[in-house]
């Protein structure tokens, strides 16, 4: 019997025990009579937290997310909170998504915290993921928790977890937390809730929240006439977005919003869309649909829990084209530089955050500027770790190829409210002044070079797929690539090993980041290519960005295409697909 066998086994003898109830163990018989894969995924390993949080399919099993995954997470949260904050009065705050379960999820968590003795604030119903943020804060919390699982299939559930700035958890507090919960047996976790420590709350912080976002996400530089002038469409993909966005977008004074009515009422089972992910293209049909119909200048749509958007916007032939997040980071970056810029505020002791798998052209164009720009692991909570780690700096705003933006610091996490109103100013702006959002992207690439990236997804589920996305990783970093499409390897950024070994001059240096799974090729044509594991989903990743020279906008299309050609023989020669 192997070591996993015998693992499932002990899992397995615990799950079966009086204290789990009847209905966990039932399930956990049947799948032993009529379906061992699945069983054996449920219980295989523990749920683990990823670059967002603690991830995954709802279910019986340690795999999974339940009553007794959430308490026991809870419960070792709970205690480290005592452990950490002693002799104080300990506050958390608790928002939930659209999600199955969301709602019961999130009472079986304040339930967990309150039995505990510690001060629970419950938002009443769903609410965007920046609002849980920016409400830690507001509300003097030491913790925040959300459940969600962002952009995942209907069957999956998160628990996101955030300390007192308001950020996600990071090392060394991820790490211990961790450690104490695997010290905990399940029999630990306290259920017994203490009703007069939970707290609902709603309208109050939703009112503080949207104008913040109003004030954080507006340009100085436009008028009413200008943002009542622009055409929006927008989408809530059935999520959370539908209780800020729209009013965020009111108070700002944009009059001409179209809401994709079908897709508006929020719903776990994303009805209308095979993936509510803004990144896919499909998952915009409908609002594209809508916007031809009523000519709008911008398409916007936001995932389940609000922190990512999507955005179309019209071309030089005036047709939608979606816009990845690198081109959404670059804008809205430029467009707050822009902002800081013309009001005289840089004076080389600002920055901008972003990560080591976003557009390289983000350092080169912040750097223009002035301004610098630190580069983090994926995920926001490296960006709102800088904001900490630099409290000496002013904080212009961070983002990442995942669709992603924040805006200045007053929340700690991409925010996907305040953002759409950014794209909304920058589009508004663009439009009064004879030129567009698309327009003022591709004068970008003029003035800065013209990056273009991609990115290749593969799943690889189950323990089979595990093993296989690990081998792969190991055979990249013993046997790392020397050639990409016919161009040298300069240097290989092992990130696990905190090494960039330069493979023409034979020479090592040190990086600073963090230790991450994660492998950087770049080679002499400029070509870089990143592989990661994902930390939230059951796939390995590669990140292949190219640039070029754009000397003028009558070449933008040739040259769009002469990159899009060499990703593609970058792919093939990495057999990829």
């Amino acid at each position: 019997m192997s070591k996993t066998d015998i693992y499932i086994q002990e899992n397995l003898a615990t799950w079966l025990s009086p204290f789990f109830d009847e209905d966990t163990r039932k399930t956990i018989e049947q799948l032993q009579t009529n379906n061992l894969e699945e069983l054996n995924d449920s219980f295989y390993k523990n749920l683990e937290f990823g670059t967002g949080g603690m991830r995954g399919v709802m279910g019986v099993g340690t795999n999974r997310i339940n009553k007794y995954t959430l308490g026991k997470n809870t419960q070792g949260l709970s205690d480290y909170l005592h452990q950490t904050y002693t002799n104080q009065s300990i506050k958390v705050v608790i928002a939930f998504d659209c999600r199955h379960n969301s709602k019961s999820f999130a009472k079986i968590v304040a339930d967990v915290f309150s039995a505990n003795g510690i001060e629970v604030f419950l938002f009443e119903d769903l609410r965007a993921t920046p609002e849980l943020s920016f409400a830690l804060k507001h509300l003097g919390c030491q913790c925040g928790i959300v459940l969600t699982a962002s952009h995942n299939p209907p069957e999956y559930n998160g628990y996101k977890v955030y300390w007192e700035d308001g950020g996600q958890l990071v090392p060394p507090f991820d790490g211990e937390i961790i450690n104490l919960i695997n010290s905990l047996e399940y029999t630990d976790i306290n259920f017994s809730s203490k009703e007069e420590l939970i707290h609902l709350i709603g309208k109050d912080v939703d009112d503080v929240f949207i104008n913040a976002a109003v004030k954080n996400g507006s340009l100085k530089v436009n008028t009413a006439a200008s943002r009542e002038n622009l055409s929006v469409v927008f989408t809530a993909l059935h999520g959370t977005s539908i209780t800020a966005v729209p009013e965020t977008l009111k108070r700002a004074g944009y009059t001409n919003v179209h809401l994709v009515e079908e897709q508006s009422v929020p719903d776990g089972d994303f009805p209308t869309v095979k993936s509510p992910n803004p990144e896919e293209p499909e998952a915009l049909k409908m609002a594209l649909e809508l916007a031809e119909n009523v000519g709008a200048d911008i398409v916007i749509g936001t995932d389940p829990d609000c922190d990512r958007l999507g955005i179309a916007v019209r071309d030089y032939d005036n047709n939608m084209v979606m816009l990845n997040g690198n081109q959404t980071m670059i804008m809205m970056t430029k467009f707050l530089l822009d902002l800081w810029d013309n009001s005289g505020s840089i004076n080389g002791n600002q920055f901008v955050g972003s990560t080591i798998v976003s557009s390289p052209m983000i350092i080169k164009l912040v750097e223009a500027y002035n301004v610098e720009c630190k580069i983090g692991l994926t995920g926001f909570k490296w960006i709102a770790k800088m904001i900490k780690d630099f409290p000496g700096m002013d904080f212009i705003g961070g983002g990442e190829e995942s669709f992603g933006f924040m805006v200045g610091d007053f929340v700690r996490d991409k925010d996907a409210v305040t953002s759409t109103l950014l794209a909304c100013e920058i589009a508004a702006y663009t439009k009064t002044n004879d030129s567009s959002f698309f327009k003022e992207l591709v004068n970008t690439y003029i003035e800065h070079g013209f990056y273009k990236e991609r990115l290749i997804s593969i799943t690889k589920k189950g323990i089979e797929g595990s093993e296989e996305i690990k081998n792969i990783m190991e055979s990249a970093r013993k046997n790392p690539v020397t050639l990409i499409n016919g161009s040298k390897v300069v240097t290989v950024e092992d990130f696990k090993l905190s090494v960039c070994k330069n493979l023409i001059s034979n020479t090592t240096e040190a990086i600073s980041i963090p230790k991450a799974d994660v492998l950087i090729y770049t080679t002499e044509d400029g070509s870089k290519v990143a592989l990661r594991p994902s930390g939230t989903e059951p796939k390995i990743k590669f990140y292949i960005s190219v640039n070029a020279i754009l000397a003028s906008s009558a070449e933008f299309i040739t040259t769009e295409t002469a990159l899009d050609a060499k990703i593609d023989a970058i792919i093939k020669d990495m057999k990829l697909i």
